[in-house]
């Protein structure tokens, strides 16, 4: 009797252990990393919403009402908090969906599911974003005012929606697919996303790395210990090309900045404007290999100050965009960027022009060529091949009044 006994608390026991364990597991909150640290955030395994039917505009809907009426919003509020504490532009805080969305339904596992994932997460973060369907696809879109090139954009209320998810498909025909908006819009969704970068976020010291950079001046060798942190390039994986405006005054991260600007401030210290912006001109020119975007990529991509310094290789508008944060850093002139067919380049206001001066808006702008040429350019001369060609102002910035 008592064997009997024994053997029938042992397998009370065998039973019981595993759906302690489930218990345990299901109260477990997400943990991974984002920016360096471990982020905790509150998604419990019973809150878990599957889609593994066709995509049509009632799955899907049953798929939100169903997300809706779980206890998502702590999770929400976690993710809100990262956000404030990270302080975090709309791009970076959208990196954070992805790693959470990825971290709840894994996007090799399920695609569709994983792509609701990120649209609920958004959308209940107060975004307004869309989904469009074409039979096995999904797009995923965002409001926003700003230009952005290279990715597909709708419109719908007069306002413009582009799209987030574009590359996970590498192209698609738009004349032969034809794509339906799903009408599953939270009323809570209402702000618009914006791709402008403010902020780099501060990583923890140990994530940078030195990166020797050095170039000649005038028969003179300077060298550069520039902390550099290989993660700031995953921020920007998949960021697309934004107007010039945007993209120029994307700053350094405060380790990257404290490691390059204070050196270069002190080999400047001394030299009249000219040759300061003379020497930033020949350092952007001559620290850096050329290699253009179609060899270094395989399409167009514009780099961040903080990436040209992380790549070895870089082309025109890359140093261009460098030349222009450290001129606006340390000297803070009126500029303008000039857009050739072919070429990018920047022109800086002077007390007293230098050379043939560009004039815009009735001021005079003089050329500082930032890319290498197989000449080597002063200020104020521009490639003789541009001299006759048309351009563009791209962005003109000017000092805010002090």
């Amino acid at each position: 009797m008592r064997l009997k006994c024994f053997i029938l608390i042992c397998l009370f026991a065998c039973y019981a252990l595993p759906l302690k364990v489930t218990a345990q597991e299901s109260n477990t909150p997400l943990q991974f990393e984002f920016l360096g640290e471990t982020i905790t955030v509150p998604f419990q395994k019973t809150d878990f919403v599957d889609f593994d039917q066709p995509l049509t505009q009632a799955s899907v809907q049953h798929f939100y009402e169903q997300l809706n009426d779980k206890q998502y919003q702590p999770l929400i509020e976690t993710l809100l908090a990262c956000r404030s504490r990270f302080e975090l532009d709309d791009w970076l805080y959208y990196q954070l969906i992805r790693k959470t969305a990825q971290q709840i339904s894994p996007k090799a596992a399920n695609y569709h599911r994983y792509t609701l994932y990120k649209w609920f997460l958004l959308t209940k973060s107060g975004y307004n974003a869309t989904l469009t369907m074409s039979r096995d696809q999904v797009l995923f879109y965002i409001q926003c005012d700003e230009n952005i090139y290279n990715i597909p954009s709708r419109i719908r209320d007069g306002k413009q929606y582009v799209c987030l998810n574009y590359h996970d498909y590498g192209s698609i025909d738009f004349n032969k697919a034809s794509f339906t908006e799903i009408t599953t819009h939270p009323a809570e969704a209402t702000k618009g996303f914006s791709y402008k970068i403010r902020q780099i976020p501060d990583f923890k010291p140990a994530f940078y790395q030195e990166k020797n950079v050095q170039f000649t001046y005038y028969q003179q060798n300077y060298q550069f210990k520039i902390r550099l942190n290989p993660q700031v390039n995953a921020l920007f994986n998949n960021y697309p090309v934004v107007d010039y405006e945007s993209y120029f005054n994307i700053p350094l991260s405060k380790e990257t900045y404290g490691s390059l600007i204070p050196a270069l401030k002190k080999n400047i210290a001394g030299m009249s404007v000219k040759n300061g912006v003379d020497y930033l001109m020949h350092f952007t020119r001559n620290a850096f290999k050329f290699e253009s975007d179609s060899e270094n990529f395989g399409n167009e991509k514009r780099l961040t100050p903080e990436q040209t310094l992380l790549y070895e290789q870089s082309d025109c508008e890359d140093r261009a965009a460098l030349f222009f944060f450290l001129v606006k850093e340390i000297y803070n002139l009126p500029m303008i960027v000039l857009a050739y067919p072919r070429h990018v380049t920047v022109a800086v206001k002077f007390d007293k022009p230098i050379g043939k001066s560009i004039l815009y808006n009735g001021l005079e702008y003089t050329v500082c060529e930032p890319t290498p040429q197989k000449q080597d350019l002063n200020i104020g001369q521009l490639l003789p091949e541009l001299r006759k060609k048309s351009y563009e102002v791209a962005y003109a910035y000017t000092p805010p009044q002090k």
